[in-house]
């Protein structure tokens, strides 16, 4: 009957490859995941190319019961951690072990039915990065089959865009209605398809359905983020810069690989006293990783944190970036590794202001995720809060989460109002020269929801 089992679900992977591979559609929450698992695990004697469509016989089984708020217990009585992935897998360290699934989900045109009580087939392997398997985990209770549509499923057919008096229609709209932050039309936007500007604002695979929001800080943590500075910039620091030059994703959904990428390099110069500035390849992220689904989006949490640990990340020179989706040719060229990687708070949910403070604080630029309205992408300057301008003309657009790298922060000297610097990717001439500044203290559009923070080693 496992085998029986094994089979069937390897059938239906193969026929999504695409996605077994991917950040997925997948809808599932933390109340849909946690709980009491059995993982099915491979021989161990595989490495990290494997094909894990192709699992193979199943050689073990390993209980885990994965508790709030991230606590993984195996049936031996090891006590480990574990965080859902965003709401489309799950990963689980303990006994020295670590395993990452997408949660499974079957697709059949624009309707998407999430199985949240299974994974599609993942990778496991030893925290030395040793004895790699093939895994899959199936929940002991069964969860009801949750069905949603795909949001970007007409949105993709569509041929056509805002116009330019659109733009200046939604621009004259925002600055009209507050004076908090200048709006203007950001010329690259125009004559751009919804889909391609779907890609520029994220991508269709950022798109999340929930999101968690930031937890109450502890006293401790209140009491630590008391002694910084009330202002702190990563680009001014005693008059050095540690933050790498703003760079342009084009017309690729790629923001997840350039805010972690701007992580990882601000950290090297942070770690070195700016004496290794190196620019890793995006494009390698794009091309390369299984973790992600090239220019349709992906998460920094994956990309600077596990495919940075298990695989590493390459220089720019070695596969330079091209905007679009393209073979993976990075195969001679050196690596650099992540050591540590976690979202801020520990687990994914776990996130808040002061938690982000104090990261940003002690080692350096945090990778970020938020939501893009419409009003967002046509931001000149000021500190951005969202207008609640939504022009028909931009229809359909649909929320997606923009990945971008927080620098720093600040008060501004006149209102008062708290707010963070952050790094875009759609180059120098957007904004305040690539850079943005939004409202602090308030989970601005989720800025405060689900940030992440990478120990690159230099």
């Amino acid at each position: 009957m496992e085998a029986i089992k094994i089979n069937f679900l390897l059938l239906v992977c193969i026929q999504i490859t695409a996605y077994c591979y991917a950040d997925t559609p997948a809808n599932c929450t933390f109340a849909d995941v946690s709980g009491k698992w059995t993982f099915y695990e491979s021989a161990r004697n595989k490495n990290k190319h494997e094909n894990c469509t192709l699992m193979g016989q199943v050689e073990r089984k390993i209980k885990i019961d994965l508790q709030y708020p991230n606590i993984a217990k195996d049936e031996f009585g090891n006590f480990g951690t574990w965080t859902m992935v965003y709401n489309q897998g799950f990963e689980v360290t303990v006994n020295e072990r670590t395993y990452f699934a997408w949660s499974y989900y079957i697709q059949d045109g624009p309707n998407v039915t999430s199985v949240c009580d299974k994974t599609s087939p993942g990778w496991s392997h030893d925290v030395t990065l040793r004895h790699w398997a093939c895994f899959y985990g199936r929940k002991q209770r069964p969860m009801p089959l949750k069905v949603h549509r795909d949001p970007f499923h007409s949105l993709l057919l569509e041929s056509s865009g805002p116009t330019h008096q659109d733009f200046s229609n939604l621009v004259d709209e925002i600055n009209r209605k507050q004076n908090k932050w200048e709006a203007a039309v950001h010329e690259p936007f125009l004559t751009k398809t919804h889909a391609e500007l779907l890609k520029i604002r994220g991508g269709k695979m950022s798109w999340l359905a929930h999101r968690p929001q930031p937890v109450p800080p502890t006293r401790e943590l209140m009491e630590k983020v008391a002694g910084l500075p009330q202002s702190f910039d990563w680009r001014n620091l005693g008059g050095i810069n540690y933050v790498s030059p703003i760079r342009n994703q084009a017309i690729c959904g790629s923001c997840y690989a350039f805010s972690s990428m701007g992580m990882l390099e601000a950290r090297v110069r942070v770690q070195t006293n700016n004496t290794q500035t190196p620019i890793f390849s995006t494009q390698d992220i794009v091309s390369c990783s299984e973790l992600s689904q090239g220019c349709e989006g992906g998460f920094p949490y994956l990309v600077a944190g596990r495919y940075g640990k298990d695989f590493g990340v390459v220089p720019e020179q070695c596969n330079p970036y091209q905007g679009h989706d393209g073979p993976c040719t990075r195969d001679t060229c050196y690596r650099h590794y992540t050591a540590r990687y976690s979202y801020i708070g520990g687990y994914y949910g776990g996130c808040n202001e002061y938690a982000m403070q104090l990261a940003l604080f002690q080692g350096g630029p945090i990778s970020v995720a938020f939501e893009v309205h419409n009003d967002f992408m046509s931001y000149k300057g000021g500190i951005y809060h969202y207008t609640g301008v939504e022009s028909p003309s931009f229809n359909p657009f649909v929320l997606v989460n923009h990945a971008v790298l927080v620098v720093g922060y600040g008060v501004d000297g006149e209102t008062g109002e708290k707010y963070w610097i952050v790094k875009n990717s759609w180059g120098e001439s957007w904004g305040e020269n690539g850079y943005f500044r939004i409202r602090r203290g308030v989970n601005e559009v989720g800025i405060e929801s689900i940030a992440v923070q990478a120990t690159p080693i230099p």
